[in-house]
């Protein structure tokens, strides 16, 4: 095996975890953001969000990239690069799917547990925060989780639109060149499994933890 091949499928792999961290940062905390407008008592901000994720959900993530890679150059806001342009669009996507898993969390969060904390005088805040959050928390880490491998899978999407060299972009490129399929891209798939595996093992991990199921 060459030895510059195998730096170039590193790279591929580091730029792959460097484009997930940065979707799920962005992704999360616009998520978040999301999933809080989905459950405000104000229809109008609950419907406006909803719209979003029913709109977003709706596009396929590679129109999106094209979207954020060639849409500013055409509006005269200049050049995006690569990595932007991939990060920009996979966290609006992400932001999508996130919101409405979380949502979906909070309010599976027994009834009674809202009617007790509102009882106890606490303002709404005070309810999400210190009642809702914490359970809804133990309830969101395997989705949320299973969404992040998904990321970092739809990383090798990127180097369809916007050219980023990911890990599966320096695959294809050295099999073009070595003719070697089988060994460059089975070498590929062992980097992401590498790399999602720790993080389904940390899922289960803290579901024994938490012991979701029983509460």
């Amino acid at each position: 095996m060459n030895f510059f091949y195998l730096q170039s499928l590193l790279d591929g792999a580091l730029n792959t975890v460097i484009l997930s961290l940065l979707t799920f940062l962005f992704g999360g905390l616009a998520g978040a953001i999301i999933a809080l407008c989905r459950i405000s008592p104000n229809w109008i901000i609950s419907i406006t969000s909803s719209l979003y994720i029913q709109l977003i959900q709706g596009i396929p993530l590679l129109v999106l990239m094209g979207l954020a890679f060639f849409g500013p150059n055409l509006l005269g806001m200049g050049d995006v690069s690569a990595l932007g342009a991939a990060t920009i669009s996979m966290s609006i996507y992400s932001s999508a799917y996130l919101g409405e898993i979380w949502r979906g969390c909070i309010e599976s969060v027994a009834r009674p547990q809202w009617e007790a904390a509102e009882c106890l005088g606490l303002s709404r805040f005070q309810r999400m925060t210190r009642v809702i959050a914490p359970q809804a928390f133990r309830i969101a880490i395997p989705p949320t989780v299973g969404f992040m491998v998904q990321i970092v899978k739809n990383t090798s999407i990127a180097s369809l639109v916007v050219g980023y060299a990911e890990l599966t972009y320096n695959a294809k490129l050295i099999n073009n060149t070595t003719f070697e399929p089988f060994l460059y891209f089975g070498i590929a798939g062992v980097f992401y499994f590498l790399v999602c595996f720790p993080l389904s093992h940390f899922s289960r991990v803290m579901e024994r933890k938490l012991n979701v199921a029983n509460r």
